[in-house]
């Protein structure tokens, strides 16, 4: 795990690690620098969308985009005084199913921050990073910290 040394590291372990949907899940912390974020989802038989293939469900590559949304703004605004995110617009493309009993993982950039709203783009995949299974666009709203 690579994590810059300008962001609290327990912050970012907290949201990965103690949020309940993403321990249920098995989310597991990549990477984290000011804006970026990697977050993986390990393959386990029970998040197989339909068993006959052995593919994660895309409901779980959905929380997965999502949540390394999260993380990726909450990387580049802690310092900014923001204490929460909340998903505005969420729009995923599918591209193909992920390879069978494969590990998916998202990565998510946070490329603009307005004093209410966070833009972020992320995508997700099995082996090859050049090959999405999904690739997502967002908007959070922001709620800062009192001054």
């Amino acid at each position: 795990m690579t994590i810059s040394p300008q962001i609290p590291r327990e912050a970012l372990l907290r949201m990965v690690e103690a949020v309940p949907q993403a321990v249920a899940l098995g989310f597991k912390l990549l990477s984290i620098e000011p804006g970026k974020g990697s977050i993986l989802t390990p393959w386990r038989e029970d998040l197989v969308g339909d068993p006959g293939t052995g593919v994660i469900a895309g409901g779980v590559v959905t929380a997965l985009l999502d949540h390394c949304c999260g993380l990726a703004i909450t990387s580049r605004s802690l310092e900014g005084g923001f204490l929460s995110t909340a998903t505005l617009d969420l729009r995923i493309d599918y591209m193909r199913p992920a390879a069978p009993r494969a590990d998916v993982t998202a990565t998510a950039h946070c490329y603009k921050l307005t004093r209410s709203i966070a833009f972020v783009r992320a995508h997700a995949f099995d082996a090859d990073p050049q090959d999405p299974i999904a690739t997502a666009q967002a908007a959070f709203v922001l709620k800062r910290g009192e001054s």
